[in-house]
């Protein structure tokens, strides 16, 4: 019995994490994407800013809409909902030729990849013993390195020679896989034993997450998932034009984040065995403190090693730090508003998303140095760690009810 339940739990993970791949397979390109709709459609700063923020507007909605939406109709069914939206959505913006009508298409993937993340997290660490909990849902966010890779290989290689276009309809091949999903996707377990009676409406279930009872961890997750997702999204969709800024070409910085993001892979890593180890809060706050550091060496290295080094460093931490989160996050709440609770502190963290891309945008048009954009994102990252260190509860081993 305990066997088939350890292969069942595999083939989950091996499920959702190649969803969770996809979907990074998806962030990852717009990076480069937009780097090469700067040459393409000679966007300015601002325009290039937008395009990352607009993504991050549908990820706010989609989290918002969809996390509501998994603790009425279930788990499975938004998940391969969010995997349609989002891999639909990117085939139809390789054919368009105007910024307008990009920006409304990524608005559109931004909700399937928002909505996504959250609800797969919450469908997987329902699914395993508490045991195992937190490492497992670490190594499914660890899909989302080799998302990334297989995004800057495409980018790499794909995307000088025959255009972005082509880069966004390979990332529209996961509509395929929904057909799969379809078939050999189980729910949750706990969300299929939640009796009707015992599921709350909308309005009932915000009330709640917001309840004397779950307020302090709700304005902790507010706060962290709002200073990482704003530092990321500012950092990481800008990191090909930085380099490009630094004085690198456009495909030699495809190559040097190429490398740098090899070093998720050890974060992740790493922080799986941590998290069971030691706990949830300190595997967020050693990494994001590692990542602030790390932040800060990039934005002023001045050489080629010293810039591939805190890079590499960056990409080790923050990743790690992302498995923490979302292994961390669903373990505050019951199963009849857990859907809820992750889904609306992810669309707030959102919101940071829609800022940090805008900022470095405004920024650079400001001629403001690199160096004192990514102070900026350390400090976010800082005040993210305080808010775990001095607000959060340890839910390592918690039991799921």
């Amino acid at each position: 019995m305990g066997k088939r339940k350890e292969i069942s739990g595999k083939r989950l993970l091996g499920i959702a994490g190649t969803g969770w791949m996809f979907d990074a397979m998806d962030v990852g390109m717009l990076s480069f994407i937009i780097a090469a709709l700067k040459i393409d459609w000679n966007l300015s700063p601002e325009q290039m800013g937008w395009i990352g923020s607009i993504n991050s507007i549908g990820m706010a909605v989609g989290a918002l809409l969809f996390g509501l939406m998994a603790d009425r109709v279930g788990r499975k069914n938004v998940f391969i909902i969010t995997l349609l939206l989002f891999s639909l959505g990117s085939g139809a913006a390789a054919l368009t030729t105007s910024l307008t009508l990009f920006l409304i298409l990524r608005f559109v993937i931004g909700m399937g990849l928002g909505g996504e993340l959250p609800v797969a997290s919450t469908l997987v660490a329902e699914s395993v013993s508490e045991e195992k909990r937190g490492r497992i849902v670490v190594l499914l966010e660890s899909f989302w390195a080799f998302g990334w890779l297989i995004a800057a290989v495409i980018s790499y290689f794909i995307i000088p020679k025959y255009g972005w276009q082509a880069a966004l309809i390979i990332s529209a091949l996961p509509a395929l896989y929904t057909l799969y999903l379809r078939m050999d996707l189980p729910d949750s377990p706990r969300f299929t034993s939640l009796k009707e009676k015992e599921r709350v409406s909308v309005f009932c279930a915000i009330r709640k997450v917001w309840s004397k009872e779950y307020s302090r961890q709700t304005a902790m997750l507010w706060i962290l998932w709002f200073c990482v997702v704003f530092s990321y999204y500012g950092m990481f969709l800008w990191l090909p034009s930085v380099m490009e800024m630094k004085g690198f070409s456009l495909i030699k910085s495809f190559e040097y984040v190429l490398i740098m993001t090899l070093a998720q892979l050890p974060g992740y890593y790493t922080a799986a065995w941590f998290i069971e180890k030691f706990g949830r809060k300190f595997v967020l706050v050693v990494y994001l403190i590692g990542t602030a550091l790390s932040a800060y060496l990039f934005g002023t290295a001045e050489s080629t090693p010293l810039l591939l080094a805190s890079g590499m460093m960056l990409s080790f931490f923050n990743l790690g730090a992302w498995g923490g989160l979302y292994a961390y996050t669903p373990e505050h709440y019951p199963t009849s508003i857990r859907g809820t609770g992750a889904g609306m502190a992810a669309s707030f963290g959102r919101l940071g998303g829609v800022f940090g891309p805008l900022l470095v945008g405004y920024l650079v048009t400001q001629k403001t140095p690199i160096s004192m954009i990514f102070t900026i994102f350390c400090i976010s990252i800082l005040m993210g760690a305080f808010a775990v260190l001095f607000l959060g509860k340890e839910t390592k081993k918690k039991e799921l009810v």
